[in-house]
């Protein structure tokens, strides 16, 4: 494996670097396989960041990062379940439906125990017992191990790392200590999204997620940046607990993210969904809270008006949960 990046939220450890086999140590993992651009004459070092040390040789303070980290999250998980039961309550609200089957699968998944750490899992991608063998399946992919190249929006280069950090660059921690960030104007082609869910249609394809739409964000700029294309298979890893059979597609909304394939501890199902993929950025769907807190969105929006020389539209005003103010 030449080059690992993860995003900055998720955690998981890489036990073989050879055979690129995964075992996730805190939370449900996110990222993307991907290679850079054969025609561009420098693409391969667009995915690399320099040195060993902190990025920007920038001293980096690791306990005050995560114990800002830490505080962010209760506070969002504070906030989003103060707006699940606004959002549930709200018959208008084109949403509100996803809370009651999220919150069945939170709550069966602490009352069977196969929930994992960090715990409870309300409000979060649940990491779960069986995660790593869920993973291994997921690495056995052959879409995955002919990848060259595991990007997100924030680079590591696992050739830059030594064996005593590598474990420790995989983490949230890591990956804001020794990654870098990548631009829109980056040539990479994905092969392989890999999603966090929270619960999902074996038959469909059909997903939900925790209810932030960061994911559906990162899916939108992808397909801008044309990294992805409609046909760019989505993978989720969750336990067998986590399929449902009750998310009604006509209900799914325009960002939402369909799978293509979803690992489990016992299983590998394949599905042909026929549920359409988001195409790119919906900007009327965009709070302008939300643009101001996400870097390349905002660089995205801008190059975008310059180009065109019109103003992009902005969807309505938003309470972001705290952990939707990060410096992406």
């Amino acid at each position: 494996m030449d080059a690992i990046a993860i995003r900055a939220s998720p955690a998981f450890a890489i036990t073989t670097r050879r055979s690129l086999s995964l075992s996730r140590n805190q939370n449900q993992f996110t990222y993307i396989t991907s290679r850079s651009n054969a025609n561009s004459r420098n693409s391969q070092n667009l995915l690399k960041v320099e040195g060993l040390g902190s990025r920007n040789d920038v001293a980096f303070d690791e306990s005050a990062y995560e114990a800002e980290r830490l505080r962010l999250d209760a506070e969002a998980r504070e906030s989003m379940a103060d707006a699940s039961e606004r959002e549930a309550a709200d018959e208008a609200d084109a949403k509100g439906w996803k809370w009651a089957i999220r919150k069945r699968v939170w709550d069966l998944m602490e009352a069977q125990n196969i929930a994992q750490f960090p715990r409870p899992v309300h409000h979060r991608i649940p990491n779960f017992v069986g995660a790593s063998a869920a993973a291994n399946k997921l690495s056995g992919l052959d879409v995955f191990r002919g990848a060259k190249w595991t990007g997100f929006f924030s680079v590591l280069e696992s050739q830059m790392l030594t064996p005593s950090t590598i474990n420790e660059a995989c983490t949230s921690v890591g990956v804001a200590k020794f990654g870098r960030p990548i631009g829109l104007d980056e040539k990479i082609k994905v092969d392989l999204i890999v999603i966090g869910s929270v619960a999902v249609d074996p038959k469909t394809g059909a997903r939900l997620g925790k209810g932030e739409g960061f994911a559906e964000l990162e899916y939108g700029m992808l397909r801008y940046m044309g990294a992805i294309d409609g046909s760019t298979p989505v993978v989720t890893s969750v336990h067998d607990q986590q399929l449902v059979d009750d998310i009604p597609v006509e209900k799914l909304l325009i960002h939402d993210v369909p799978v293509d394939i979803i690992c489990t501890p016992t299983q590998v199902i394949f599905i042909n969904t026929s549920i359409p993929k988001p195409q790119g950025i919906y900007w009327d769907k965009l709070s302008p809270e939300k643009l101001g807190q996400i870097r390349i969105l905002r660089e995205l929006k801008s190059k975008i008006e310059l180009e065109t020389g019109q103003k992009l539209p902005c969807g309505p005003s938003e309470k972001l949960p705290p952990s939707a103010r990060r410096g992406r």
